[in-house]
């Protein structure tokens, strides 16, 4: 079968170049050149044949740091490339087709050629990961030492007195009042001396109980005692602050007092999260490099397959089941899609539309779930709407994953109530069930991503992280409403289209 395939690909190298240059150009349009695209095509088989010859995967190494060199260049996504190896497949499917002389079983040849690419294309993505990844560290590194140059910057500010240094008595009178505590809250040395040490305070027993504490350490410790926590300035802002208190004796060592340093530790916080949020982003891009190879490529192949099986099948029966596993094969490379984009959000083309055609297509789909069959959909949907500059694919994920969370909900027997509505500026659209409700706690993290509330195995938390993000792009607003054991209400405001 080696030698076979090897023979079958010099013989009709040519055609396949030109085939697989061509549907190459149709998908990337104006990212790569022509010439570009042909020599990736012509290089690709070269080391595929090789590959093929030797079975040895090191000779094609050095092609997979050229190619991610192109591509990273013309800023293509790990989906995109995916598809570039799939016009490849089709390209030989094509010539396989054509040819038909029958000394070779097709889907065998073909099935080892996928093969080939498959362990190709699974070396490619490890370079790419492990080039985002050092991205990755690049920028947490980055963000780590700006951080570390900020903590300096601090440290000269307490150095030069430009901290907030004060002083209060036994008494909790404020007796000292710098330049620095001037600066951070607003207040004048003589708007603060002899008040008390509580005037700082934000509102709340937290704060009552924790200045307690700061002046019981005080009074029996002679250790400095440190502490993060929030304060109150002049205009009401809360500061984000750690908080430095020492006690001062008196010649007897009595507690005649203590000394404050207050440092603001508002932007240590934000570069703090940021770095949190990269090493985040780190995980999930993992996930989303990792899932679009595991379920794109068997996708790929099988659809490969099915287009064998449909232009060789005469039976119309045959053929319209054919097509439908077709289009759901499409359907799951769509949400393999959405999950690279939950980590990488692409640019979408946007179009004028009516809302009330996704709704019902929406609807449509989810009707067909094994879960309706004592489901009662009640609609509303208001004629003539506004249309809505949207990208429609995004709006339907939206709409079909807030649906398949209240048919949860609801465990299959209740009420879904679906309505819209419009007003001079927005387009508003309500999903409402009577199932089994949140409580605030639970509210307050839905959006959040990996956050489920469903048993291990049954969901996993993207939904409506990913459906946020989406209408967030499109301009808009995502509300919920719930009430433990009496439903949710999820609303979605979209903005009118201005023509």
């Amino acid at each position: 079968m080696k030698k076979l395939l090897i023979e079958f690909l010099k013989k009709h190298f040519e055609f396949i170049i030109e085939n697989w240059s061509f549907q190459v150009l149709q998908i990337i349009k104006d990212k790569l050149t022509e010439s570009q695209v042909r020599t990736f095509a012509e290089n690709s088989l070269t080391v595929f044949i090789d590959v093929i010859d030797s079975s040895d995967y090191s000779k094609a190494d050095q092609y997979l740091i050229d190619i991610y060199t192109l591509f990273s260049k013309a800023n293509l996504n790990l989906l995109e490339i995916s598809q570039l190896f799939s016009q490849g497949r089709f390209a030989v499917l094509n010539t396989i087709e054509k040819e038909n002389t029958g000394q070779f079983d097709p889907v065998i040849l073909l099935g080892y050629f996928d093969d080939i690419i498959e362990q190709i294309y699974a070396r490619y993505g490890i370079v790419h990961q492990e080039s985002k990844m050092k991205e990755l560290e690049y920028d947490r590194d980055r963000l780590a030492s700006k951080l570390e140059l900020n903590q300096q910057y601090l440290k000269n500010i307490l150095y030069s007195s430009d901290s907030a240094i004060m002083v209060v008595d036994q008494n909790e009178k404020f007796i000292t009042w710098n330049k620095g505590a001037e600066r951070i809250f607003g207040y004048t040395e003589e708007e603060m001396l002899s008040k008390p040490s509580s005037f700082l305070l934000p509102d709340g027993d937290k704060y009552s109980n924790e200045l307690n504490d700061i002046r019981r350490h005080a009074d029996e410790n002679t250790h400095i005692k440190i502490i993060d926590t929030e304060r109150k300035t002049k205009d009401g802002r809360i500061l984000s602050v750690k908080l430095s208190v020492s006690r001062l004796p008196s010649v007897s060592g009595e507690y005649i007092g203590r000394s404050i340093i207050i440092k603001d530790h508002t932007e240590y916080k934000k570069l703090q999260a940021q770095i949190d949020q990269s090493e985040k982003l780190a995980v999930i891009g993992q996930l989303a490099a990792g899932v679009a190879h595991e379920i794109g490529n068997p996708l790929a192949s099988i659809s490969s397959l099915v287009q064998i099986l449909q232009r060789k099948s005469q039976e119309p029966f045959i053929n319209e089941q054919l097509a439908n596993i077709k289009e759901n094969i499409d359907r799951i490379t769509r949400i393999v899609r959405e999950l690279v984009d939950f980590s990488r959000p692409p640019s979408y083309e946007l179009a004028i539309q009516d809302i009330t055609d996704i709704i019902k297509t929406a609807l449509g789909i989810v009707k067909y779930d094994k879960r309706v069959r004592k489901v009662n959909f009640n609609t509303n949907l208001k004629t003539n709407l506004p249309k809505i500059n949207i990208a429609a694919d995004q709006l339907l994920q939206v709409f079909v994953n807030i649906l398949i969370n209240a048919l949860d909900a609801i465990q299959g027997n209740g009420t879904i109530f679906v309505k819209s509505d419009y007003d001079k500026n927005n387009v508003y659209i309500e999903i409402t069930d009577n199932g089994c409700g949140m409580d605030e706690n639970t509210i307050e993290k839905i959006f959040d991503p990996f956050f489920t509330t469903k048993e291990v195995g049954k969901g996993t938390g993207l939904g409506l992280s990913v459906s946020y993000g989406i209408i967030k792009r499109h301009n808009g607003e995502i509300k919920v409403k719930s009430k433990l054991n009496e439903g949710s209400s999820f609303s979605i405001i979209l903005p009118i289209a201005t023509i």
